[in-house]
């Protein structure tokens, strides 16, 4: 009986195993595409030194945010975090603008999102274009249905309140857009004077600041700037995925005045102000924030503002003064002639006679372990692009590229054409 009653006992569970791997033999022959065996191998990420146009090198702190244990995106302790990056903004930007927040995508989504907000189909846009940036934001707002009159200048010059008031007197724009620092040519545009001239003429001043932010002084209250965008991956030392952006109050006024909603609810900023406070209502669930993103966007302001604006500034200013004359000490040339209209985050350096650009980079990375880039849009071929930005503008990475730089032009074959 002792048998039998062990065998009753067994056999459910016998049969249980039997159905299992009857169901998985079932589901395995129904499968055709195998595990894929990288998959199956440890991640593998080498260590770089990024001396590129961005992303540059997250400094420990930053990426010890990044990694800590993910919380609900409504919790309160989330929103708290989100405060403060609405206050490290405000300082980074300098202003105190309600409607500040950071964007969950990157630098470009920034763009997107104001350009989405500010304009409808019919507005027109007046584009100042000297590099990659302002093409594209002539692109989005195109595809927006705006009418969209081109402001030129060739790649490594910058704009002057003359060359900004014709376009503003013949084309009655609703929304100029510039780039601060426009990292396909290393040009730094000056800011004095062009809020204020686009406001005499009825008209809104949107800047990209991807590439100039905590590099350049920007006084975006003080400039009368109405939208300001950044990325949170160059000087903020930050991932790529969160994007500060603030809009001022006349800015403002003309989203509530829309006569159609933005066309995506992801970049609406009606429902992104509400989401991030800005609004005195309470706040609702909008979309499934990059909560770790925001944990390391939170911390790259705050290593800003524990250096201090002007500090950081300055940092940038010597190193790129440093690094612009050991370029012309090993014998080679600046893409930007002006001093003052060179960006102090990312150096342009023109191809070397004789050598092909990619040959350039490739032994910075193969040979000593460091990215610099190629040129981008209109300086494609035509230049090295050096980035200095945050923890990786120092004195010795300075000395380090300039090594490097000499190594390559050693190494590399040069064309006998």
């Amino acid at each position: 009986m002792l048998a039998a009653a062990q065998a009753a006992c067994t056999a459910p569970l016998l049969w249980a195993q039997l159905l299992g791997t009857a169901h998985r033999a079932m589901a395995t022959s129904l499968l055709r595409v195998p595990p894929p065996e990288e998959l199956l191998r440890p991640l593998a990420v080498p260590e770089r030194l990024l001396l590129g146009p961005g992303p540059s090198n997250v400094p420990r702190r930053i990426q010890a945010a990044g990694a800590r244990q993910l919380l609900g995106h409504m919790h309160p302790e989330v929103l708290q975090v989100m405060d403060e990056i609405k206050a490290g903004i405000q300082y980074a930007f300098q202003t105190q603008n309600q409607l500040t927040l950071a964007i969950s995508g990157s630098g470009h989504c920034a763009m997107e999102a104001a350009l989405f907000n500010l304009l409808e189909r019919g507005d027109t846009a007046l584009v100042a274009i000297n590099g990659i940036w302002g093409q594209r934001a002539a692109d989005i707002a195109r595809r927006l249905g705006a009418n969209v009159y081109e402001l030129l200048k060739s790649p490594g010059k910058y704009f002057t309140l003359q060359d900004i008031e014709q376009g503003l007197v013949q084309h009655k724009p609703l929304v100029l857009f510039i780039t601060h620092g426009e990292s396909s040519t290393g040009v730094l545009q000056p800011l004095e004077g062009l809020g204020e001239l686009c406001h005499r003429h009825g008209c809104l001043l949107l800047v990209d600041a991807v590439a100039s932010l905590g590099g350049a002084p920007i006084f975006m209250d003080q400039q009368e700037i109405d939208v300001l965008y950044s990325g949170s991956q160059k000087v903020l030392n930050a991932p790529p995925g969160s994007a500060p952006i603030s809009f001022s109050e006349r800015a403002r006024e003309k989203l509530l005045k829309r006569k159609t909603k933005p066309p995506s609810f992801y970049l609406d900023m009606g429902w992104l102000a509400n989401y991030w406070g800005c609004d005195g209502e309470p706040r609702r669930y909008h979309h499934t924030a990059p909560i770790n993103s925001f944990f390391s966007l939170r911390e790259g302001l705050a290593m800003l503002a524990e250096l201090g604006l002007e500090t950081s500034w300055e940092r940038h200013q010597t190193n790129c003064t440093q690094l612009c004359q050991g370029v012309l000490d090993i014998g080679l040339e600046l893409f930007v002639e002006e001093e003052k209209a060179r960006l102090p985050t990312i150096t342009t350096v023109r191809v070397p006679e004789g050598y092909n650009w990619k040959d350039i980079t490739a032994f910075l990375m193969d040979n000593h372990g460091m990215e610099i880039a190629g040129g981008l849009g209109p300086t494609v071929g035509k230049v090295l692009r050096i980035g200095l930005m945050g923890c990786n503008s120092s004195s010795a990475n300075v000395e380090r590229v300039l090594r490097a730089l000499q190594d390559a032009l050693r190494c590399c074959q040069r064309s006998r054409l």
